[in-house]
């Protein structure tokens, strides 16, 4: 183990500091489709009863107007965070009348592309402006791609555990900059290690023929409707999922802050040819936003992002270069179908202690070289991680995947037992063991088992997953949430409408003139 690691485990361990590590924070956005009774994509709007999409906190909607998007509010423990996805999906299901939630990350059989509906806000210029992006996301990437629905898990350390490392350690400069510093820190390690979440959670072996849209690929018939790789973990974190030329040449570089906000200032302020070709109007109507190479920076896809709350009317990358980064969102977690929520309680106290790990271990600096490295484990574990004998690239050697995920999860024990003794219980050590198992017995893994499912049952991808929804949707049904919480849920709905209504009967000022000012914001940021 390394010498800092060492350290910082042995200061955080002190019983003065131990309990710092209770005040984590977890909060979890899951997306999911609509789907008829029938497994095909919903058609109809967001429903009323859930609220507006714009202006309600808990339940929106992603790309399409199909795509629920759930979120929670950040907790100090993850059995509350999940506690609370749980109610969110009670509460969805006692207003999806004959509609399903759809269990895995990659989508049910598909209409045609003009006819996947993208996600309405309303006339307000905010609302607008978020329609308008998903109009210049379908032009750029397809609306198919669009539809794809993953976890994201956001993960916070104490804002008082930073100061205490900065002093140990003599780092000149503000805690700030140390706490940014150490979150960026957090990412590199993310990069060189993500590589083993897939081989864990990765949960889609498989996916519908249609998908494809009749483009070439790798893939495997297993049968008339399913296309799927024999080793694969997750076709969606593969190139199949997302792909955009436009973003090849933007590879944000994680040595520190300014250099990763840079790039990406850079990205939203590049004019890219083909977009320009286009422009941002067809027939008079708002086609994107801009003919740049990012529209916004959330367009910039990545298996992880450094975050900062922002302000109303503040962009991302301004509140980062205003205030440093104040937790990480991890964005490549597949929704395992066998989970009524898509995600559990052993597999976010693994990356509880995954993500220390990541944060307490060295962190050098990532050069072209090691980044190519990482992006290229990454891909040989999403299309082949279960296959017997993979061999990944580390420090420029072949490596066994198998033993190196040993040595990883070796070195995670340590910080696992730390986030134990911190809560007076065995849960993460547990949670590790558990993972360990799935090493030892790559039939233990969820995209192992989502194929081992599919083929005991004779079901094609999109059986699986639709019989895989209808048992969620009993399990949700059968145990409605209590009365003063449905009705707390209920008027949540009715007052994020109302705030809609009130945004839109307020409106001042035109939209072409909003987009303007909003596109004069990113270019007004100096270096």
């Amino acid at each position: 183990m390394s010498e800092l690691l060492n350290r910082r485990l042995a200061l955080l361990g002190e019983r003065a500091n131990l309990s710092l590590l209770e005040q984590c924070l977890h909060g979890i956005e899951r997306e999911c489709l609509r789907v008829t009774s029938e497994g095909r994509l919903a058609q109809t709007p967001h429903p009323e009863e859930l609220g507006s999409a714009l202006t309600n906190e808990q339940i929106t909607t992603d790309y399409s107007e199909s795509l629920l998007e759930f979120i929670t509010p950040a907790l100090p423990d993850p059995a509350d965070t999940l506690a609370s996805l749980d109610s969110i999906h009670r509460f969805a299901y006692s207003k999806l009348g004959n509609e399903y939630l759809w269990s895995p990350s990659m989508p049910c059989p598909l209409p045609a592309e003009e006819d996947i509906p993208i996600a309405y806000y309303g006339t307000s210029n905010i609302g607008q402006l978020k329609y308008v992006y998903r109009k210049g996301l379908a032009l750029r990437y397809g609306k198919t791609m669009q539809c794809i629905a993953g976890i994201h898990y956001n993960f916070s350390l104490p804002e008082t555990l930073w100061p205490l490392l900065k002093e140990s350690e003599g780092f000149v400069g503000t805690d700030r900059d140390y706490q940014s510093s150490a979150y960026i820190a957090l990412i590199r390690n993310f990069r060189r290690y993500s590589w083993l979440l897939m081989y864990l959670f990765g949960a889609s072996p498989a996916l519908d023929a249609g998908f494809l849209r009749g483009r070439s690929h790798q893939l495997e018939q297993l049968d008339a409707d399913t296309l799927y790789l024999p080793y694969a973990t997750s076709l969606r974190m593969s190139d199949l999922g997302y792909q955009s030329n436009a973003q090849a040449g933007l590879t944000p570089c994680y040595n520190d802050l300014n250099s990763y906000t840079d790039s990406l200032r850079k990205a939203v302020a590049t004019p890219y040819p083909p977009y320009v070709e286009v422009g941002t109007h067809m027939d008079g109507e708002w086609v994107q936003l801009n003919t740049n190479i990012l529209q916004i920076e959330n367009e910039y896809y990545s298996n992880i992002r450094p975050k900062r709350v922002t302000y109303t009317g503040e962009r991302p990358i301004q509140a980062l270069m205003a205030r440093g980064i104040q937790y990480v969102e991890v964005r490549l977690l597949d929704i395992n179908p066998f989970l009524p929520t898509g995600i559990d309680l052993p597999e976010a106290r693994f990356l509880d202690a995954f993500l220390l790990y990541c944060a307490l271990n060295d962190s050098p600096l990532l050069t072209s070289n090691t980044c190519s490295n990482a992006t290229s484990n990454f891909l040989s574990v999403v299309k082949d991680g279960r296959r017997p004998g993979l061999q990944l690239q580390r420090d420029g050697q072949p490596v066994d995947m198998k033993e190196w995920a040993f040595e990883l999860l070796e070195k995670i024990a340590p910080v696992a037992a730390l986030l134990d003794q911190s809560h007076g219980a065995d849960t993460h050590s547990k949670a590790l063991d558990a993972q360990l198992a799935k090493v030892k017995d790559t039939s233990l893994t969820p995209s192992a088992q989502v194929l081992a499912a599919m083929n005991e049952h004779k079901e094609s991808f999109a059986q699986f997953s639709l019989r895989q929804s209808q048992a969620h949707a009993e399990f949700f049904r059968s145990q409605p949430l209590p009365a003063a919480e449905q009705t707390r849920f209920e008027a949540a709905a009715r007052a994020s409408l109302e705030q809609q209504t009130e945004l839109e009967q307020n409106e001042v000022g035109d939209f072409d003139v909003f987009v303007g000012a909003y596109q004069a914001s990113i270019l007004a940021i100096s270096n």
